[in-house]
C-alpha cells in the first residue's frame, strides 16, 4: 500500500539532508558551510481513521492526513466520499 492520503492526494516528496559545519555569522563566526548533502524522503503524516458513513450505514476506514481530517470536519464525510469515488472512477478510465 502506497503512502498516499486518499482525500488530498499527499504523497512522499524527495529532498536533501544537509551536513553543515562552521560558526554562524551572527555568533561572530565566518559562516556556515555545507559539507555534504544526502537524498532523503519527506513522508506525509498519515493516520488510519475509521469514520461512520451514515449514508451507507457503515464504517469506512481511510488513510488520512490531518488536512484531510479538517476537510472532513468542514464539508462532511458524504461530500468527501463522493469526491473520492469520482476521482477513483476517473483514474480507472
Amino acid at each position: 500500500m502506497t503512502r498516499l492520503c486518499e482525500v488530498t492526494g499527499k504523497r512522499p516528496v524527495t529532498g536533501y539532508k544537509y551536513c553543515i559545519r562552521g560558526i554562524a555569522k551572527k555568533k561572530k563566526g565566518i559562516g556556515l558551510k555545507v559539507t555534504g548533502k544526502t537524498k532523503r524522503r519527506f513522508n506525509p503524516n498519515l493516520k488510519k481513521k475509521r469514520i461512520w458513513f451514515g449514508d451507507e450505514n457503515r464504517f469506512v476506514t481511510l488513510r488520512l492526513s490531518p488536512a484531510a481530517m479538517r476537510t472532513i470536519d468542514k464539508n462532511g464525510i458524504s461530500s468527501v466520499m463522493r469526491q473520492v469515488r469520482a476521482k477513483a472512477k476517473a483514474e480507472a478510465k
